[in-house]
């Protein structure tokens, strides 16, 4: 785990109260009734904001106490868009979900593609021209730049992705099933219109180790994991993040993953 030296943290480690068991893996990650300095909501933001200086907008899916689904983009990215500065799902982003049926909780980076055509009450969700989709799909060539990065996490660090259809249709790749360029480019092209789409990049912390860690090591381990996506998420993006200097790998934090 980081030590107390960790430059991701903007309060004190004895100010944060987020514990273990508020990732729940039968109803989501707890947000509701909880203090300012319980809420991973608040303490991941004010993380991201601390290490990259800039502001971010946390989004999230879910409702009530508990919420499946929660991510963070950077403001500047989401503004620089022509068409589209008025919606987020246009912009890459970080996330954190907890996973029922994987028992672990993910997090790292995801890239939305929405719909082809949207139901006429969601014109939003439609995928735009401006959209770090078309970036992101662009460089997904075998020997590119975002490729590398892509290979890299999954192959040294054990990251995974997940590509596709949210409904049906998906590939997945890890460490046992290294990455696919062309497959993972078909995936994306397959995707039916009318389901919503993306492609993941994440860590996934393990239901096992998550108990054994406290709520601050959780903490410093997904702004970690962030860190560590950083470098793919800036080849996605319109206006990049400045890269602050490695510490102690996401991957050292918690537990290997197992395939």
């Amino acid at each position: 785990m980081p030590g107390k030296s960790s430059p991701f943290l903007p309060l004190p480690r004895a100010a944060i109260g987020f514990r273990p068991e508020f990732l729940d893996f039968s109803r989501g990650i707890r947000v509701g009734n909880l203090d300012d300095n319980e809420r991973i909501t608040r303490l991941l933001k004010l993380g991201l904001e601390h290490l990259f200086q800039q502001p971010f907008v946390t989004e999230r899916w879910g409702r009530g106490v508990f919420w499946q689904w929660i991510g963070y983009l950077p403001r500047a990215n989401r503004a620089a868009k022509p068409l589209s500065s008025h919606v987020s799902f246009g912009c890459a982003k970080y996330f954190v979900a907890v996973h029922e049926d994987e028992q672990a909780c993910q997090c790292g980076l995801q890239v939305e593609r929405g719909y082809l055509q949207a139901a006429r009450e969601y014109p939003a969700c439609t995928l735009g021209p401006d959209w770090d989709w078309h970036r992101m799909v662009r460089g997904l060539r075998s020997g590119g730049p975002l490729a590398a990065e892509f290979k890299r996490l999954v192959m040294r660090e054990g990251f995974r992705i997940f590509a596709g259809s949210w409904e049906s249709g998906a590939v997945r790749f890890s460490r046992s099933r290294p990455p696919d360029f062309a497959g993972l480019r078909k995936a994306l092209r397959q995707a039916p219109g009318d389901h919503w789409a993306g492609l993941q990049v994440y860590y996934p912390l393990r239901k096992a180790e998550i108990q054994r860690c406290s709520g601050v090591d959780l903490i410093e381990a997904m702004l970690a994991i962030f860190r560590e996506v950083t470098p793919a998420m800036n080849l996605c993006m319109q206006v990049q993040l400045a890269t602050p200097p490695m510490v102690t790998p996401a991957t050292e934090n918690v537990g290997q993953p197992s395939d």
